[in-house]
């Protein structure tokens, strides 16, 4: 499909798609906003940019998080956007040109088979900001769990939503969940780090 954008998209288009998204699928995108600059950045400083070689983003929208994963990733590094929505899957892929970046059209659940399809077994660090409690159970269950079974050791799940309401699910399945809060964001935003 060709790109319908001739010049990256300015701040407004990305908000006029991401609402006009939000109204045709509510439950999918959990907020009317994309994320906050602070949320952003509050959730990034838990990655050892350092260590980091494969990153995945679920859920990347418009891709608020995407641009800033590049920006501060390792040249060698990779990063693969999960996204379901076909709109945003098209945006993101007129949006960016970085070798680095790999944009999925498809499900968090397929997370396995994505990164062997990239040549690799393992992630780094997953980032999630699908809306965990809207989701079936069956589907948020397999999610969490391809999840931490891709994860290396010193990796990490690194959610952020909306409610508590995904919390419980995440201690049964994680080793060890910290949690912080964004109040600059709209909605402010629970953050959770998953070490498998």
């Amino acid at each position: 499909m060709p790109c319908e954008f001739s010049r990256a998209p300015s701040r407004r288009e990305q908000w006029a798609l991401f609402a006009k998204n939000f109204f045709q699928h509510p439950k999918m995108l959990g907020s009317l906003f994309p994320s906050s600059r602070f949320l952003v950045e509050r959730l990034l400083r838990k990655i050892d940019w350092n260590q980091a070689r494969v990153i995945v983003e679920y859920g990347p929208g418009v891709g608020s998080f995407t641009v800033e994963i590049l920006r501060r990733m390792r040249p060698d590094a990779l990063l693969i956007v999960m996204e379901t929505n076909p709109d945003f899957v098209d945006f993101l892929r007129c949006s960016f040109s970085d070798a680095r970046l790999r944009v999925v059209h498809g499900s968090a659940v397929e997370v396995k088979r994505v990164l062997g399809d990239n040549g690799f077994t393992r992630a780094d660090f997953v980032i999630s900001g699908i809306p965990l409690s809207t989701l079936p159970d069956r589907e948020r269950e397999e999610i969490l769990r391809n999840t931490r079974e891709v994860l290396r050791p010193e990796g990490a799940l690194l959610v952020y939503q909306f409610s508590l309401k995904a919390l419980p699910d995440l201690r049964r399945i994680y080793s060890r969940v910290t949690r912080s809060f964004e109040p600059f964001n709209l909605l402010p935003a629970q953050i959770f780090h998953c070490a498998p």
